[in-house]
């Protein structure tokens, strides 16, 4: 399980990385099927606002490292003939010739459409096209339907797509109606202002404020616990929310801090992380249809791409390489 400590470390990193100049937006090559709604990137804008941060040291967090992303998924493994005919998952993929993806192509570092070579990169992004490699044996076969929060679940239930990658937390309720492979990283929540906000610095400030979370996320439920005095605004997406936030309606925002992560580093000068990560370890998982044995399928392709490094090495080409951690964080052991 990946330690606390790397988070940590980067939100530090991320408050300075806050203050830098324009970021340029990066992704990898798919075909896409527009379906649930679609979120917006939300423009860059905030200046520093008070002298010292005008004077600091201003690191820009770097644009992915296209040739080497690509460069990691063309050398992806491939799975042997006998591995896909042990699963049914599996072999209706091979059968179709596409992986039908459930993600999205806004988040900076997970998945970001990049509109020059129409290419999606990332984090998320390199897992489900280093899959569609080892079904396929060709990176770029698979189809993207956009989802947010509220949609996750009813793409795999209405077998719109075959798994969902979309930072997508691991919980018993979810558990009902889809099944899970991995999880395949960790991170818990965070608290989000705008910059310059000196009033919140955690969560144990958020008493008597409005608070705005995503419906259909973990949100709600962490508010309850741990900010039970908290006004909590359910927004459909992480770009309501945060607009929200900007406009002053909303005091702070609650997510997960990989999502904070995202809007730090892609607007700089615009918010900020009032204090520390908090609540349980939130696991993300693949999304699989109901008691599929995909599970098993991913599962072993997971365990496969991290014992030959090619995990840690996404890791470090899509996440750290861009904000300057240089610790690789641990993969989450597989349930």
């Amino acid at each position: 399980m990946r330690n606390l400590k790397w988070l940590k470390k980067s939100t530090a990193l991320l408050l300075t990385i806050a203050l830098a100049g324009s970021l340029a937006a990066c992704g990898s090559k798919a075909d896409e099927t527009p379906a649930a709604e679609t979120t917006q990137e939300t423009e860059a804008a905030a200046e520093a606002t008070t002298e010292d941060a005008a004077e600091a040291e201003e690191p820009v967090a770097a644009e992915i490292d296209k040739d080497a992303f690509d460069a990691l998924l063309a050398d992806g493994i491939v799975a042997d003939d006998a591995d896909i005919a042990a699963s049914k998952w599996a072999t209706a993929v091979k059968e179709a010739g596409v992986l039908r993806v459930g993600g999205t192509r806004t988040s900076f570092l997970f998945s970001q459409l990049d509109e020059t070579d129409n290419g999606i990169r990332g984090f998320d992004a390199g897992l489900y096209q280093l899959l569609a490699r080892y079904i396929l044996g060709d990176e770029s076969k698979y189809e993207l339907t956009q989802v947010d929060s509220s949609t996750r679940e009813s793409v795999l239930t209405s077998d719109q797509v075959d798994a969902v990658f979309a930072t997508y937390s691991i919980t018993d309720a979810r558990k009902e109606v889809i099944s899970f492979a991995g999880p395949y990283y960790t991170s818990k929540q965070a608290v989000l202002v705008k910059a310059g906000n000196t009033d919140i610095t955690g969560v144990e400030d958020l008493a008597g404020k409005i608070v705005a979370t995503q419906s259909g996320s973990t949100g709600p439920d962490i508010l309850a616990e741990y900010a039970p005095e908290a006004t909590v605004q359910e927004f459909a997406n992480d770009q309501e929310a945060r607009t929200a936030l900007e406009q002053g309606r909303v005091d702070a925002y609650v997510t997960d801090y990989t999502l904070l992560l995202n809007a730090i580093v892609k607007n700089p000068g615009a918010y900020e992380i009032a204090g520390d990560t908090f609540g349980p370890e939130d696991n993300y998982g693949i999304g699989l249809p109901l008691d599929s044995d995909g599970v098993a399928f991913v599962n072993d392709f997971l365990k496969k791409i991290e014992d030959n490094g090619t995990w840690a090495e996404l890791w470090k080409i899509s996440l750290g390489d861009r904000t300057g951690i240089e610790t690789v964080p641990e993969a989450p052991a597989i349930e």
